[in-house]
């Protein structure tokens, strides 16, 4: 029921302001200054979220040349936690994420494209549960520049919606709840 993507997370949002110069980045997880979140509508009375708490990714940005970024993540698919150890084992079944089977969930960039203003729309690759689609991430610039401990960091904010039917998750949830919604937060630190 989730992605990720990606991020996760994907995300890397590579708009129109930031770092200086060109320059490639890993998404800080070590500190945790990253995540990739999900919520679905739950019967049409509320939204359930959860998070993907194990990911890996890059990035690179050129605010001189944004549209030249590139950003690419990983996310174990078994860290999905919604908070609620029933409902995770079932997210973890062959009804939702199977990840026994497809362990990994990808996401890849096609294209970035400028829309002004610090935000960008990411094409790219998103593979989860052996099914590759399409998608596309709004993504803004949040910030970026030294920090206190001696590197150079960018950060970015994107959302994007899957369907769950377009990557063969099978269990169907009802009509409310035909799509995920994904928001990916990632701080970059530069290599």
């Amino acid at each position: 029921m989730l992605l990720r993507l990606a991020p996760l997370a994907l995300v890397a949002g590579l708009c129109l302001t930031g770092p200086a110069s060109a320059a490639d980045y890993a998404i800080d997880t070590k500190g945790q200054h990253a995540a990739v979140n999900f919520r679905i509508n739950h019967l049409g009375f509320s939204w359930l979220t959860g998070r993907f708490d194990r990911f890996s990714g890059t990035f690179s940005y050129d605010d001189k040349a944004p549209e030249t970024s590139k950003v690419a993540v990983e996310i174990e698919t078994a860290s999905v936690s919604s908070n609620h150890a029933e409902r995770d084992k079932h997210l973890r079944s062959p009804d939702f994420l199977d990840v026994e089977k497809f362990p990994k969930a990808t996401f890849v960039s096609k294209s970035v494209t400028p829309a002004g203003d610090g935000k960008a729309k990411i094409v790219g690759d998103l593979t989860l549960r052996g099914v590759t689609k399409e998608v596309v991430i709004d993504a803004a610039y949040v910030g970026g520049g030294p920090d206190p401990w001696g590197s150079t960091r960018a950060g970015f904010t994107g959302t994007t919606k899957i369907a769950l039917a377009d990557f063969g998750i099978p269990k169907d949830l009802g009509p409310g709840s035909k799509e995920v919604e994904l928001t990916l937060d990632v701080e970059g630190i530069q290599k």
